[in-house]
């Protein structure tokens, strides 16, 4: 029950469900190119991100000192089902901004 919970308040918030759909859209992404992305101070993102990975929705992996997140696979049937509506709402992300490939990474 719990996980079941944390996944239902991990979708009731904009910003969240703006960050799956990137993910969902960009593939794995470093954070710094998130946080560029979003114009977000890293501190708020990676609470929204910690979040969502709790939630089950998202993994991380650790290249060097760098964290990569992108969507959990396989979802269960629960999550794959608020990703395809998530998938239908009208959203405007932002562009990815890849300054990790530029050096401009300093997370």
């Amino acid at each position: 029950m719990d996980i079941f919970l944390k996944s239902v308040a991990a979708l009731n918030d904009e910003t969240r469900v703006k960050i799956l759909r990137f993910l969902d859209t960009y593939g794995e992404t470093c954070v710094c190119d998130m946080q560029s992305s979003f114009d977000m101070l890293q501190s708020r993102l990676s609470r929204h991100l910690k979040i969502l990975k709790d939630a089950g929705f998202l993994r991380v992996e650790r290249k060097g000192t760098w964290a990569y997140y992108s969507i959990r696979t396989p979802l269960d049937r629960f999550r794959s089902e608020a990703l395809e509506e998530i998938r239908c709402l009208d959203i405007e992300l932002p562009a990815l901004n890849k300054i990790s490939q530029t050096g401009g990474c300093k997370v």
